[in-house]
């Protein structure tokens, strides 16, 4: 490892010390958005196994954090089907009143993105997929440039082990948050908070098939009761919940 490398990691890593990190009582969101989302969160229109997900997932305190609320234009990257986990929330929630655009992976993102077009950009347990396409850099460039300034990014992911060099395949499923902050910082974000909402200190991810050992795919488990048994116990996997911010001037103010 070179002298610059090291360099930037300690950097990021004061960064990551410093940075604002939010309690899960802090509330952005009104009571009546609030109540909302909850309702729709417990709502029998999901199905039972997307509501068993919610303990561990925390979709209130995450989208309050985000500051989301149903009169923006909110982006979410690759949230998987009509059955998307947090489409399932988010959609009803959005609908009507502001904008809820998915961006599905069969959508050419990140080519050509609109410029300038959502007040959030939303990524849950998606940023894998975003190590595994090359350039990576280009995705986060994308994201930068869908945002208004002022405009909020905000990613829920596998958190990865700082002590172990980010695999640049992520065949565990595990992200180094020094890697997301890094390629997000490249692209022109600044991280304004950090919450542990997603935190699962369980989580020692040494787990033989990587993240995809614990719930909800249990990989390797199948015949092993004893195992499967202790990796439901450890819960889903252990995570970052980011909050950065697109700093550039709105129109009114460029000089």
């Amino acid at each position: 490892m070179t002298i610059n490398t090291i360099a930037r990691y300690t950097v990021t890593i004061l960064s990551i010390l410093c940075v604002h990190i939010i309690s899960a009582q802090e509330s952005f969101l009104s009571e009546e958005n609030l109540q909302q989302l909850q309702q729709l969160i417990d709502s029998s229109g999901r199905s039972d196994e997307a509501r068993a997900r919610n303990q561990y997932r925390h979709p209130l305190q995450t989208l309050d954090f985000f500051d989301v609320r149903p009169e923006l234009t909110v982006v979410e990257i690759w949230p998987g089907g009509q059955g998307g986990w947090y489409r399932s929330i988010l959609q009803p929630y959005i609908g009507g009143t502001g904008n809820y655009i998915p961006i599905t992976q069969d959508s050419g993102f990140p080519n050509a993105p609109t410029a300038s077009m959502a007040d959030r950009v939303l990524v849950f347990r998606a940023h894998g997929f975003m190590i595994y396409e090359k350039p990576t850099q280009k995705y986060y460039n994308a994201i930068y440039q869908m945002l208004k300034p002022g405009g909020i990014f905000g990613i829920v992911d596998h958190r990865g082990d700082e002590a172990v060099p980010q695999d640049p395949n992520g065949e565990n499923g595990y992200v180094n948050q020094s890697h997301v902050i890094n390629l997000a910082e490249e692209a022109g974000f600044e991280l304004i908070a950090q919450s542990e909402i997603n935190g699962n200190l369980k989580d020692n991810k040494g787990h033989r098939n990587g993240v995809y050992s614990l719930p909800p795919t249990l990989r390797g488990s199948l015949i092993n009761r004893r195992l499967r048994a202790e990796m439901r116990e450890v819960g889903e996997s252990d995570r970052m919940t980011l909050k950065f911010i697109n700093p550039g001037l709105a129109p009114g103010e460029l000089q």
